[in-house]
């Protein structure tokens, strides 16, 4: 049976998976420590007093939670200590440490505030992540930083200003082998002549500019759209813009009071928005569309009808298309509403949202045995007459790039290897490009974040949507681009800004 579709001249417009955390306990200084400073920046006055009242762990304690692990009597751990200490004030005064002190007292969350954006609350730990790239061989580090509410802490990319960074010396380590925070070091401390520097860039609003990855690899960076975007493309230049968006339930989207359709367009002026998993029935259209913008007069729906209120897929456009199409032509693939095709003048774009290969991976046959295998002869089919664009959520993270956590995802529908093959073989290999993956090769970009360990706030997450584009245009993209900040899904938009 055929999904329902619908096309409209009427206005209308724009609308399980997770990583384990980790974190450190940091004790607090003993309640005897002085808090005045020296005047200079360095270690407060009374610190002989403080630090022989502490104990042998308390002082590995201490030094554990200033990224700090080494051995030794307690003389040269007090030492240890008090370099860290004097690094982390050096050139920021008593304030500088009774910041620090603030940040180990409440943990923190991040939460969205009434914009769609994520702020802190005082709930749980904000893990990040930095490189060491001086320290020991270069081998990264992990570190809990925790954020009083009283703060405002922004994690920025490596582009921030630099009143917007925490830099953090770390001692010289005599030993070659540096591990993560939680495992020791070998070594002693010696002289902090030749002191390594560390930028942590905290962000709590902006978690995805921090790069957050499992294994990451040499020359990799947070993907930061306000700095890795090119500029605005010139107003003379002939181009269309085209958003991509699996709102994982329109009708609950639309009665967010933090989402808003007008402000989305205003800010983003597309031309052309698609929709992945509505989830609405036919019965929904019109009601649906009194709700969407002016000005975007053609909008074309394919409803699920093998099983309502589940999947769906749409175009919304104020161009109008040459021509339009539903489905693959195929009933065994047609049922779900997974697909809507427009002619454009200069190319064809899809909008697509691929199976999910599902619990137990039971649809991983069908999912690489018949569909994809389908929409590839499909996409060739079309470019004998003109390029194509494929846009949407196509339920595969392609790289260990595109997936925060991917050893241990290797048997979750979306990363197993057979899917991963599956989109190399019959996407890439037939000739579409990677248009995000080509402009930025080397950024760790997230569009899905599972609702169900947090993984938006902390940037844990995936790369499942995607603009992919025949060969003969790819050169024409201005941009290719993620938008994380725009919340109401578990997934984000992403866009394409192509010359035409």
């Amino acid at each position: 049976m055929a999904p329902k579709r619908h096309r409209s001249g009427a206005p209308a417009s724009a609308a399980e998976h997770s990583g384990k955390e980790t974190s450190v306990d940091e004790p607090e200084l003993p309640e005897n420590a002085s808090k005045t400073s020296n005047g200079k920046g360095g270690v407060v006055e009374d610190e002989p007093v403080m630090f022989e009242k502490m104990t042998v762990q308390e002082i590995k304690s201490r030094l554990r939670s200033n990224g700090v692990s080494v051995q030794g009597a307690k003389d040269e751990l007090i030492s240890a200590l008090k370099s860290s200490m004097r690094s982390q004030t050096d050139g920021e005064g008593s304030s500088a440490l009774q910041n620090q002190m603030s940040l180990e007292e409440k943990p923190a969350v991040a939460k969205r505030n009434s914009k769609g954006n994520v702020g802190l609350s005082e709930d749980e730990p904000v893990e990040v992540t930095t490189k060491a790239s001086d320290i020991s061989g270069g081998k990264r580090t992990k570190r809990q930083v925790k954020q009083s509410s009283k703060d405002s802490v922004d994690i920025r990319s490596s582009q921030s200003t630099p009143e917007q960074e925490l830099i953090v010396e770390s001692v010289e380590l005599e030993g070659k082998k540096s591990t993560q925070v939680k495992k020791k070091v070998s070594s002693r401390i010696t002289t902090t002549n030749a002191k390594a520097s560390v930028s942590v860039n905290l962000s709590v609003d902006e978690p995805w500019t921090v790069l957050t990855h499992k294994k990451p690899q040499k020359g990799w960076t947070g993907y930061n759209p306000k700095t890795m975007r090119p500029p605005p493309i010139a107003a003379d230049t002939p181009h269309i813009k085209l958003l991509s968006w699996n709102v994982n339930g329109l009708r609950a989207l639309l009665k967010l009071e933090s989402f808003s359709a007008l402000q989305l367009a205003e800010r983003e002026n597309f031309d052309v928005l698609c929709l992945q998993e509505t989830k609405i029935q036919e019965k929904d259209v019109e009601a649906i569309r009194e709700t969407l913008l002016e000005g975007y007069a053609n909008s074309y729906w394919t409803c699920s009808v093998s099983k309502l209120g589940y999947s769906g897929t749409a175009i919304i456009s104020r161009i109008k298309p040459l021509s339009v199409r539903y489905g693959l032509g195929m009933s065994d693939h047609d049922s779900e509403g997974r697909l809507v095709t427009v002619e454009f003048d200069n190319f064809y774009l899809l909008s697509c949202y691929v199976p999910n290969s599902g619990d137990g991976l039971r649809r991983l046959p069908y999912r690489i045995t018949e569909w994809d295998p389908s929409l590839a002869n499909y996409i060739k089919d079309l470019e004998q007459s003109k390029p194509v664009i494929l846009t949407g959520d196509l339920n595969c993270a392609h790289e260990e790039i595109d997936i925060f956590n991917p050893a241990g995802n290797k048997r979750s529908a979306g990363f197993t290897e057979e899917e991963r093959k599956s989109f190399q073989t019959n996407f890439l290999d037939r000739g579409l490009v990677d248009t995000f993956r080509k402009q930025h090769p080397n950024a760790v970009a997230y569009s899905y974040w599972g609702y169900r360990h947090g993984g938006r706030r902390t940037n844990k997450g995936w790369r499942l949507d995607y603009f992919l584009a025949s060969e003969s245009i790819a050169d024409q993209v201005y941009d290719s681009y993620v938008l994380p900040d725009v919340a109401g899904s578990d997934h984000c938009p992403v866009g394409l800004i192509l010359k035409l």
